[in-house]
């Protein structure tokens, strides 16, 4: 790697950090910066903050707590690992994926638009003069600067988390923001001293980061305890997997996992911004629009595909290897062990799964005694008894549970009641096929959630 002497590197960025972003507060006295040129210049800034900290977020080794809110491919928060795309290079987590896709999708979802509403409304007249662009070079070169030295070259990803990197970018937007407020409400809002405070929190809070990341700048006891983010991380989540060649294994079955996989397209499409794609491809369907209908088009197959993507590098790519006295569960292309279970130190019950029916295969779940961190699951496999007996597993009985046809007749007849309003509306001579296509499109993805549970739960009581 590059790095050597790293506390002259992160005094140097300090230097770099502070020069680049305190160039815009010399244009705003000197060059004749204005609300709209500092707007620029933090507007180019902020989408390479975004850039980078998604890579930087990817490659973070440490942990990152909970959070509250759901996130993008949450699932992958409970993978253990990380794969290296070319060697030498850090490894890439996939845990660390739904921190990535949440501070793009912020992005895309405020701070794009907004940014776009308020050049369409306020259009504040922006020159390309030599203090903007010093301006821009300035803090793009301090960012990458940061990046290759400090981050890759002093190997700063092994000690930091995903939640860590991501508040540069909200700090960024939220400035944004402030600034676009200012040039709306009131131009003489936009004078020299209104900016220079702008660039002055600004750089403060860049400041903050960096001795937040940078423990070995030369700082005293009282102020570098200020600059922790100790409940922004915690201990790389590993697992102790026994050495050795295992007695037995078995491979889950693909197919399942990817049927299993289908359900959960429909969580992908319970989001705001997702909503509000397809509320724009209902409008390009009716008016018959190709420039708005193709992306949008393309926005719900990529949701798509990384909902059933993720599903399956969480459930399909697993291995069950049997040790002494433990069931370990390895992921394969990983190589990195996922859950390890004392074998005599849990219960173990069949899961009633719909794919399990429609298949034939079968899904454990395994729950640890005295343990409230919930069940975890083996399976599905192709023969659940042929993959008990071949791990040696304390289960009696593998049979899923017996079908229960009231339930199945009641489920699909719930499904089939909710079906008669679209059902009658197809039919009718009074809806065009322009308007039928524009309502299946953006009222169907919501109506058909509620049948697909009701399916769902027919198939696995059939």
């Amino acid at each position: 790697m590059l790095g050597h002497q790293p506390a002259k590197r992160s005094i140097t960025a300090t230097a770099v950090t502070v020069v680049g972003n305190l160039l815009p507060l010399w244009g705003v006295w000197f060059g004749d910066l204005a609300v709209g040129s500092l707007l620029v210049i933090y507007w180019i800034e902020g989408v390479a903050t975004v850039l980078f900290a998604t890579v930087k977020a990817l490659l973070a080794r440490q942990g990152s707590p909970d959070v509250t809110r759901i996130e993008p491919l949450s699932e992958l928060r409970e993978k253990r690992g990380g794969v290296s795309l070319r060697p030498g290079w850090p490894p890439v987590y996939p845990r660390n994926v739904p921190f990535a896709l949440s501070v793009l999708g912020l992005w895309t979802a405020t701070v794009v638009p907004l940014a776009a509403a308020y050049w369409f409304v306020v259009a504040p007249p922006v020159r390309l003069t030599p203090v903007l662009a010093l301006g821009i070079a300035g803090l793009l070169g301090a960012q990458s600067r940061e990046f290759l030295f400090d981050f890759l070259g002093d190997s700063e990803y092994t000690d930091t988390s995903a939640r860590e990197i991501l508040l540069e970018p909200t700090q960024i937007a939220l400035l944004m923001a402030i600034l676009g407020f200012v040039g709306v409400a009131n131009e003489r809002l936009g004078g020299p001293l209104v900016l220079s405070a702008l660039v002055l929190v600004k750089t403060g809070a860049t400041l903050y980061r960096l001795f937040a990341a940078h423990p070995a700048l030369p700082l005293p006891d009282r102020l570098a305890g200020r600059f922790t983010d100790e409940d922004l991380a915690e201990p790389a989540p590993e697992i102790d997997s026994p050495t050795g060649e295992p007695r037995s294994s078995i491979a889950v079955a693909s197919s399942p996992v990817l049927l299993a996989a289908l359900p959960t397209v429909a969580v992908g499409f319970l989001h705001r911004g997702v909503l509000a794609v397809f509320a724009l491809l209902g409008l390009a369907t009716l008016v018959g629009g190709p420039v708005w209908l193709v992306p949008c088009l393309a926005v719900v197959l990529g949701i798509a595909a990384a909902r059933i993507g993720s599903y399956y590098l969480r459930y399909g790519t697993i291995e069950y290897r049997r040790y002494e006295a433990c069931l370990v569960a390895h992921d394969t292309l990983l190589d990195a062990p996922q859950w390890v279970v004392p074998v005599g130190g849990a219960t173990f019950s069949v899961r009633n799964a719909a794919t399990d029916r429609l298949l034939g295969t079968g899904t454990l779940d395994i729950q640890r005694l005295g343990s409230n961190d919930g069940s975890v699951q083996l399976g599905p496999v192709p023969d659940l008894d042929a993959a008990v007996e071949t791990l040696d597993l304390p289960v009696v009985e593998t049979d899923r549970p017996e079908r229960d046809t009231a339930v199945t007749v009641a489920a699909l007849s719930l499904a089939l009641s909710l079906l008669v309003v679209p059902a009658g509306l197809a039919v009718s001579p009074a809806i065009s096929g322009v308007e039928l296509t524009g309502l299946a499109v953006v009222v169907g993805p919501l109506f058909m959630i509620p049948v697909g549970i009701l399916v769902w739960v027919a198939l696995r009581w059939s």
